[in-house]
């Protein structure tokens, strides 16, 4: 209980640390564009020390469910180009979004499960269902918001290492596109304009094949296995 206690403390410092300090000024894409050419300079004398700093403001800012997700993956492009970018970036939100997941759980999870047991466990019996697959449309689909995916999945009975590598495949796709969008970012006037209608329709089915593609396979599946009259 005092670990818990404990952890939570922390997170709430760093959170109101974050709100106090006014950090989300430096987190727009006015302030990118401005630091483009310092950052691109920095890393070309120390590349392995700014992509480790980059990393861990990153792996912060998703652990602790702040604004600024999207503004560093552009950051990732633009910074160390569309592959690299995009390596850095997805590993990133990857590690962050799963300790986001773990204060979820062990933080929050047991007096969530208790309080609403009832309305949890229709989601729970979905994930042991479809979890790997449903996680994957979520993560695909950008839909429902980043951080609501981390807690709502935290308070699941999901395993952590399959939470772990199907959203590491889940946001690859999502990722590539917004450092590829950082390469071009002189030409940026706002995050709204990187994700076009074609382009969320894209995301949208391939996030919903694999789903509906399981369902079908479970339906002839059972056809098959009934008795011919």
């Amino acid at each position: 209980m005092i670990k818990k206690i404990s952890l939570l403390a922390i997170v709430i410092a760093a959170v109101a640390a974050f709100i106090y300090f006014d950090l989300a000024t430096y987190l727009t894409l006015e302030q990118l564009k401005h630091q483009q050419a310092a950052l691109q300079e920095y890393r070309a004398e120390n590349p392995i020390l700014l992509a480790l700093a980059y990393a861990l403001i990153y792996i912060v800012v998703t652990a602790l469910s702040l604004p600024g997700a999207a503004l560093l993956t552009l950051t990732g492009g633009a910074v160390f180009g569309v592959f690299l970018g995009t390596i850095l970036a997805n590993l990133s939100a990857t590690i962050g979004a799963t300790l986001a997941f773990l204060i979820a759980r062990y933080v929050l999870g047991d007096w969530v499960q208790k309080k609403f047991a009832d309305k949890i466990e229709p989601v729970n019996k979905g994930i042991e269902q479809d979890g790997a697959f449903y996680l994957f449309t979520l993560r695909l689909v950008p839909v429902v918001p980043f951080f609501v995916i981390n807690v709502v999945m935290g308070l699941t009975k999901i395993r952590v290492w399959t939470y772990f590598w199907v959203s590491q495949i889940g946001m690859l796709a999502g990722a590539a596109v917004y450092a590829n969008a950082g390469t071009q970012l002189a030409k940026l006037d706002s995050l709204s304009g990187i994700l076009s209608a074609p382009l969320l329709a894209s995301f949208v089915l391939l996030g919903v094949f694999p789903l509906i593609a399981k369902k079908a396979v479970s339906f002839f599946r059972n056809r098959r296995s009934q008795p011919q009259g």
